[in-house]
């Protein structure tokens, strides 16, 4: 059986395979990278609780469950079997068993807590990135299936396993990484208090948690033999002391040097990342609280400063591209910005990947090996490989230029240039540019595929913005933000590529601020196709807006409305 590769934000990978009563994770960082470990693995237990009356409605007539399927029923009422696909409330998990890394490599964590919060975040992460189940709910039978109650997909924490520690659920539940909803005090004294017996993480609220609060790395202890490019001997292969990260020889019991910079790691290496961190620690920081100023008139409260000219700032791997998208704040400087972060690597010699009928869904086949994988398991990414499939056009040679090349050249495109007039010679792509890092309110970016640029943005804080006098005194939050797009490779057009990138700059947007409720755009009426698109993603049109130099529609889309990025 081919396991299936999880790929994390911060480029590092694990494979998730079936073992008897559920599913190992393991980091495969382990064999090549001496700074960004997270614990070598850890074991879930996952399976689906269903009502007996539901449970019997999906049974054969006249046949029993299958014996080795049916593992206990807990009470008359409930029926518990093993995981098939996802459910929309019934599924429930716990961590059975952590595989911890050697003390005499790395130090234990500062905060076990946190680690294991990190171990959960990452398998909420798998979970969710599989087949969403149908949200609206089968009842009233009666109503016509569009008109239905919709519903919240959620999975239960079961306080079994590592979770039976005592405090361990209220610190993740005070961490904001799980929920209840006993939101009482309770009578109980904190050991038998129900509340606890009914945690459980939503979606909806999962992709609205930053995941620079859980990514961290542990700390390697001065004195370890370990090689970056091997792992410790009590795991697969054996160390090689004599080599050094890069592959030369060094004598024996020499110290590694750092990581290298194209390891395709955020690692604590990395300094333009969004989970650079020397200090091993989580990268995330709470916002600024709330100062308010006046702008011509408006108040508003003191903006945070952006993050500095070339810095990434959000990065994702979208499994139905194969590829990572990335966002990094644009640059005047003359050179190219390098890319150092995670690409949709290939699996290595000899694998092939098929597609299933949707063309979304590979499943990965070793050499020799004819088994699929199991249904159970979430799609396969897209695995591109150079012996056996054609490469992607952003995979060819591709020379990087400085971004004000790239801009100029997209400004000077026909199809850009009639929305945005801002054709000319490099230097007015140059004042355009300045402008844009010079605002107070806004600030530009270039969003990537595999660090290729496709497009250039702009977001905003809209009640300073040229936008906020012109709409209902009122309607303009404290927090709202808004979005300009320009995509100018040809390649990276289509509906779905919009759909992947709009998605990932809401997610980045909602991400970066939790008091940002509503976010908007305002394309010229006559880009039809691009105010479809917005629709396709959960914008709204809430009517039109008069600039003087455009008729915009002016479209919104509101955080409890949103759901997760596009896959």
């Amino acid at each position: 059986m081919a396991p299936n590769i999880l790929h994390l934000p911060n480029g590092q990978t694990i494979s998730v395979s079936s073992v008897f009563g559920g599913l190992y994770f393991k980091n495969n960082e382990l064999s090549t990278h001496h700074q960004s470990h997270m614990p070598p693995g850890w074991t879930i237990v996952l399976h689906s609780e269903d009502d007996e009356e539901e449970n019997a409605k999906n049974l054969p007539a006249q046949q029993n469950p299958d014996e080795d399927d049916n593992i206990y029923t807990q009470t008359a009422s409930s029926h518990i079997h093993r995981y098939r696909k996802p459910t929309l409330h019934n599924d429930a998990v716990f961590i059975s068993s952590i595989s911890n890394p050697s003390n005499n490599d790395f130090k234990p964590a500062v905060s076990q807590t946190r680690s294991i919060a990190m171990m959960l975040w990452a398998t909420l992460w798998w979970y969710f990135h599989q087949p969403m189940p149908a949200l609206q709910s089968p009842f009233p039978a009666q109503s016509p299936e569009a008109g239905r109650p919709k519903e919240e997909w959620r999975i239960r924490i079961k306080r079994e396993g590592i979770f039976k520690a005592k405090h361990l659920l209220p610190k993740l539940e005070r961490m904001g990484l799980v929920a209840t909803d006993g939101s009482s005090v309770g009578v109980e004294d904190e050991k038998h208090n129900k509340a606890w017996d009914r945690i459980f993480v939503s979606q909806r609220a999962f992709w609205q948690i930053d995941p620079r609060i859980y990514l961290f790395t542990l700390s390697p202890t001065h004195s370890s033999p370990m090689m970056p490019s091997t792992p410790h001997s009590s795991r697969p292969s054996s160390p090689s002391r004599g080599e050094t990260n890069t592959g030369n020889p060094g004598p024996p019991g020499s110290r590694p040097t750092s990581v290298s910079a194209d390891t395709g790691l955020w690692s604590p290496a990395m300094e333009m990342g969004p989970f650079a961190s020397s200090s091993h620690l989580p990268t995330y920081y709470p916002p600024h609280p709330a100062q308010y100023i006046s702008t011509n008139g408006i108040r508003h409260p003191l903006r945070p400063k952006p993050p500095r000219q070339g810095e990434t700032i959000y990065t994702r791997y979208v499994p139905s591209l194969g590829q990572y998208i990335s966002l990094r704040v644009a640059s005047l400087s003359q050179d190219p910005i390098p890319y150092r972060g995670p690409t949709g690597s290939p699996y290595g010699a000899g694998m092939t990947y098929s597609t299933n009928s949707s063309g979304q869904t590979p499943a990965i086949t070793p050499p020799g090996q004819s088994t699929p994988q199991p249904s159970f398991l979430p799609p396969q990414s897209a695995v591109r490989t150079a012996l056996h499939s054609p490469p992607l056009p952003s995979q060819m040679a591709y020379i990087p230029s400085s971004d004000l090349t790239v801009l100029n050249k997209w400004h000077n495109d026909p199809r850009v240039a009639a929305f945005w007039g801002e054709s000319g010679p490099i230097s007015r792509t140059e004042k355009f540019l300045h402008i844009g890092l010079s605002s107070k309110h806004s600030f530009p970016i270039l969003g990537c595929f595999d660090g290729k640029p496709f497009g250039y943005f702009e977001l905003y804080w809209v009640k300073e913005d040229r936008l906020g006098p012109l709409i209902d005194r009122g309607r303009a939050g404290d927090w709202d933000r808004g979005i300009h797009a320009l995509v100018g490779e040809q390649e990276f057009r289509g509906p779905h590529r919009v759909e992947v990138w709009l998605s990932a700059l809401v997610h980045y947007l909602w991400l970066q601020d939790a008091r940002t409720e509503r976010i908007w755009c305002e394309p010229r009426i006559d880009n039809t196709k691009f105010i479809e698109y917005l629709k396709q993603v959960g914008f709204r049109q809430e009517g039109e807006v008069t600039f003087p130099y455009k008729q915009s529609a002016l479209m919104t889309i509101s955080r409890d409305t949103w759901i997760a990025p596009a896959l």
